[in-house]
């Protein structure tokens, strides 16, 4: 099948409706980009139908794969769902409620009527050990090893298939720990064992806690999928060994992911980011606001000169997980979110969706509720060419008949009925836009909007209008951005130490010393655990503070500093940082340093596509269609997306079709097409 001599390197994003292929021929640099339906029943086998159809379309030699990248919602969908193992958590003796008691904050600060869901690890299986390790490290009493294996037992009689091991303050010694583990592996090596110091040995016994419960909550299901897709990759033919996107932005190997699960929970939402913030970077936009659309949900990020932005506490299935994560926030609904009518007659669109089984109506694949997708092909955006690589077509039919429904409650005509939906799924997604630039401090003026996902384009100049954002760009490709983040994202890891040191010279040697404990943990899992030979990065951050203050920022640290021991230059920087935020400081106050973390990046090669040759003029759209939008019929042109070349111009209102999307331009936008094939649309009046 391949041809002699090439390579590949094959990226791949598991959806709620679509699985995405991203596959680049390493020899010609070519690109090239698929789609098929989940098979939620039997996961893994859309990965096999996948490779299948790259063999069969493009001449693919599964044996000259060179990495094949996989990101995959499996780890937050079981948490979602909550259909994870039945865990025991080891706590120290009167810390039991610790996952219970959490921060003492309710999600809804004004929401009488809002819960916090309910703990992971259920009250009758959370087991006290005695046993105390001091904050300075020292044992103050030892471990009770009875009550261990006390725990082990009736752990297994509860019916627990897997123990958590989280003492107090075993960020700073975590010999506890270690011990309890052995212990438990030893009376029970049926069940597995994780400790929260090996998941993420920060300080806040909450945090580290809920991090570890998270880990072993989805264990069984990540690492009993992930050893099945190497076994089916194996059996295809595929020699390179396959790679997992992380939360982080990067990458690691699938055996390590079957153990570091938290690592990838938020796997596939971070690629679409990392793979944008590229896309951006090429096009030479600094500042974008991602918009990234897909069957079930919407979620945006912010890339600031070119980079991602990362947090802590990013929230799962409402619950938060403590180690660094590309900032995604979920702001609504995807193209397969159902419409309904609440009792009091309002208007409501998700948060449940239709999925890929059944999907919206208009998919004809069994689905008879109203979708957003439904909405959109009554309104005439879609339904004139097939969608998601010719693998589903739109029956406008089925999709009046499920808008009809609505429109029968609502007493509003047909068209009338779509818009309203459309307008309410883009009203709630400016709302929570809105938050997270008032959280940023950012105006919406500044950015670019990069819609992506396969409804990302067809409701990103409607929000963009809204929102008043004078820039938008789709990507050649926005159907598969994610799976391309995969392809080109770096092998890449977070470590840390929780210090407690002083920005003063007193304390430099302590730092200098934690930074190379921090380097050698890093190398060794680069070069060791990863096995990567090539270049590789190091960012030291740290997580600081004043003295009295109860929570930290994040400051960027220059290694050279910290080796020179140049405690002031590390004093100034939090307090420019601090000011960055807060828009003040206090020089004078004696500055503290909680948590020390490095950063190590194996570069990923990223691809060099080529520039398209530039021509002049308009594109000759393929038909004109009637759309209703704006409370009216009104008549566009349909144009093909390969028909566009670089230098192409075209102004809105008008709808362009492409294998993996449909981009919906209103009137007001004017667009022209740049040599990476992407569209970039102003709002006329706007500077360009």
């Amino acid at each position: 099948m391949g041809q002699h001599g090439m390579s590949w390197r094959i990226g791949v994003d598991i959806g709620g409706t679509f699985i995405d292929f991203c596959a680049l021929d390493e020899t010609t640099q070519g690109l090239h980009t698929l789609k098929v339906l989940t098979t939620p029943d039997d996961p893994g086998q859309e990965v096999m139908a996948g490779i299948a159809l790259l063999q069969e379309r493009h001449g693919m030699d599964p044996a000259s794969v060179t990495a094949f990248v996989h990101g995959t919602t499996i780890g937050i969908n079981t948490i979602i769902q909550r259909k994870g193992a039945a865990l025991a958590l080891l706590t120290t003796a009167g810390f039991e409620d610790v996952i219970e008691l959490a921060r003492l904050r309710m999600p809804e600060m004004h929401g009488l009527f809002c819960a916090r869901p309910d703990p992971l690890v259920p009250r009758d299986r959370i087991f006290g050990i005695a046993g105390r390790i001091l904050a300075d490290g020292s044992e103050q009493t030892p471990l009770d090893i009875p009550a261990i294996r006390a725990a082990a037992a009736a752990a297994r009689e509860a019916g627990a298939a897997g123990l958590v091991v989280a003492f107090i303050n075993a960020y700073r010694n975590p010999a506890h720990e270690r011990m309890a583990a052995e212990i438990l592996r030893e009376a029970a090596p049926d069940l597995f064992v994780f400790t929260a110091t090996a998941i993420w040995p920060v300080i806040r016994e909450y945090e580290r806690t809920t991090t570890a419960v998270l880990n072993g909550y989805v264990h069984p299901r990540v690492a009993g999928y992930l050893t099945s897709l190497e076994e089916a990759l194996a059996r295809r033919g595929v020699a390179a060994p396959p790679m997992v996107t992380k939360s982080n932005g990067g990458v690691m190997a699938t055996g390590l992911g079957k153990t570091a699960c938290v690592n990838m929970l938020l796997s596939g939402t971070a690629s679409g980011v990392i793979g944008a913030a590229f896309l951006a970077r090429q096009a030479g936009i600094a500042n974008a606001l991602t918009l990234d659309i897909g069957g079930t949900s919407a979620d945006v990020a912010l890339v600031i000169d070119g980079q991602p932005q990362f947090g802590t506490g990013e929230t799962v299935g409402n619950f938060p997980i403590f180690i660094p994560a590309v900032a995604v926030t979920s702001i609504g609904d995807g193209g397969g979110s159902l419409a309904w009518v609440d009792g009091f007659g309002v208007l409501k669109v998700g948060p449940e969706s239709a999925g890929s089984v059944p999907g919206p109506a208009c998919y004809g694949r069994g689905g008879e509720r109203a979708t957003i997708t439904d909405a959109m092909a009554v309104c005439g955006f879609l339904g004139h060419t097939p969608l998601a690589y010719r693998s589903v077509a739109i029956d406008r039919g089925r999709a009046e008949a499920a808008i009809g429904v609505i429109a029968g409650q609502m007493r509003l005509g047909l068209h009338e009925t779509a818009e309203a939906i459309v307008k309410v799924a883009i009203s709630g997604m400016f709302v929570e836009v809105n938050k997270l630039l008032g959280r940023s401090g950012a105006d919406p003026g500044d950015f670019c909007l990069m819609p992506f996902g396969g409804a990302g384009p067809m409701l990103g100049c409607l929000l963009a209008r809204e929102l008043g954002m004078a820039r938008v760009m789709v990507p050649r490709r926005p159907g598969v951005v994610s799976a391309l983040g995969g392809l080109i994202a770096d092998v890449k890891n977070d470590f840390v130490r929780t210090v407690f040191l002083d920005a003063d010279p007193a304390d430099a040697p302590a730092l200098r010393e934690a930074a190379h404990a921090l380097r050698a943990q890093a190398e060794a899992w680069l070069r060791e655990e990863q096995r990567f030979h090539g270049p590789a990065s190091r960012r030291y951050l740290a997580d600081m503070r004043y003295h009295g203050q109860s929570f930290e920022i994040e400051v960027p640290l220059d290694e050279a500093c910290i080796e020179a021991g140049d405690m002031a230059a590390v004093a100034d920087a939090f307090h420019r940082q601090h000011v960055a935020i807060y828009a003040f400081s206090d020089e004078q106050a004696a500055a503290q340093i909680i948590n020390l973390r490095l950063v190590i990046t194996g570069a990923t090669a990223p691809p060099a596509f080529p520039v398209m040759p530039r021509i002049e003029g308009t594109p000759a759209p393929l038909s004109e269609v009637t759309v209703w939008y704006d409370g009216a019929n009104r008549q566009m042109p349909l144009y093909l997306r390969d028909t566009l070349q670089h230098g192409h111009r075209l102004d809105g209102p008008a709808i362009i079709a492409q294998e993996d999307t449909t981009i919906c331009i209103p009137e007001g936008f004017a667009g022209a097409v740049d040599g990476w094939g992407n569209l970039l649309l102003t709002a006329q009046g706007a500077a360009p």
